[in-house]
């Protein structure tokens, strides 16, 4: 029987009318409603989808009942996230007590991590605590994790400075493992981007004897530019720069490098701008005929002064190149 607007619009029934153990078939799995199970009718709130719908009414009591298990559920696991955001306390808590005994299996769902993320979000604060303390011992292996990473990432941005340096701390001698890693990389950035510097300057300072390799690296590409746009101790940044110019040309034409010469074209220093064209000078035609440098060239153009456009438009034209001007190419 099919109820319109019901979270279960097409779903089929066992054992109908509900009674003590009965079923409701959901998606591809089935949805257990305990023996016993309280009518919460006319107290439910934001929680009930459809107030004239029983099925829909007795779908949010189970979802009550169970949302450890409902929530592993592709349909169930949204069901909750929306749910959560206009919860009364109550239901909050509810919710909570219920999730916290499998919260760490939980992470690494491909469903049930977008309902933790979503108590990170809107649960009390010192739910969030609670939340967060689940992650203690864990933080390398969840970084690593497809699903983890992203929970990880979430306590990272609403988590007190506390938590968030106990949680970086267990990443002590794992940041390049971290960085290379397709899920740790991102979160690594997200640690650059929240916590504080100095409570993260040990994970920098890793960095600071592999910045062309992590440069021309697909994940460590994007973590050498969160470090330049968040990490601003004067050493950090010279040393950071300093291995960029050494080899600007190199990475220029690299296809991971490139993003990270454009990055400080475009968001850095003046001076770190005018060196790096100044570097390019002399190559321009060469660079503008290659796949990745001709980006760099582009940006150039796009953020150089005045006078630094004209010189090298002056060099694209010219026929004093050895390889000729770039408009007979």
């Amino acid at each position: 029987m099919s109820y319109p607007g019901s979270p279960l619009a097409s779903a089929s029934l066992q054992n109908s009318p509900f009674g003590p153990d009965s079923y409701v078939r959901y998606g591809e799995r089935y949805v257990h409603f305990p023996l016993g199970m309280r009518n919460l009718s006319g107290v439910m709130g934001a929680w009930d989808s459809d107030p004239a719908s029983n099925l829909g009414e007795c779908f949010a009591s189970s979802l009550l009942d169970e949302p450890s298990v409902i929530s592993v559920d592709q349909y169930g696991s949204r069901f909750i996230q929306q749910k959560l955001e206009t919860a009364t306390t109550e239901e909050k808590n509810m919710v909570f007590r219920e999730i916290m005994p499998q919260a760490l299996s939980l992470m690494t769902d491909v469903f049930s991590n977008y309902v933790i993320q979503k108590l990170f979000e809107h649960g009390s604060a010192s739910q969030i605590r609670e939340l967060a303390d689940q992650l203690n011992g864990h933080v390398l292996t969840l970084s690593l994790q497809m699903y983890g990473c992203r929970v990880v990432q979430k306590a990272v941005e609403v988590v007190d400075l506390d938590q968030q340096t106990k949680m970086v701390t267990e990443l002590d001698g794992h940041a390049m493992r971290c960085v290379r890693d397709q899920n740790g990389n991102h979160v690594i950035q997200k640690c650059i981007e929240c916590i504080p510097e100095d409570a993260i300057q040990f994970v920098v300072s890793t960095f600071y004897d592999q910045v062309v390799t992590l440069s021309t690296h697909p994940y460590g590409c994007r973590v050498i530019q969160r470090v330049l746009e968040h990490c601003h101790n004067p050493e950090t940044q010279n040393i950071v720069m300093k291995k960029i110019l050494q080899s600007i040309c190199m990475l220029a034409q690299d296809q991971y490098g490139n993003y990270v010469v454009q990055h400080v074209l475009e968001h850095g220093k003046p001076e770190e701008r005018t060196s790096i064209i100044n570097k390019l000078m002399g190559q321009i035609v060469q660079m503008s005929q290659q796949k990745f440098a001709s980006n760099v060239v582009e940006t150039c153009l796009t953020f150089g002064t005045r006078e630094e456009r004209q010189t090298l438009v002056d060099e694209m034209l010219g026929s004093d190149d050895e390889n000729g001007p770039l408009q007979v190419c």
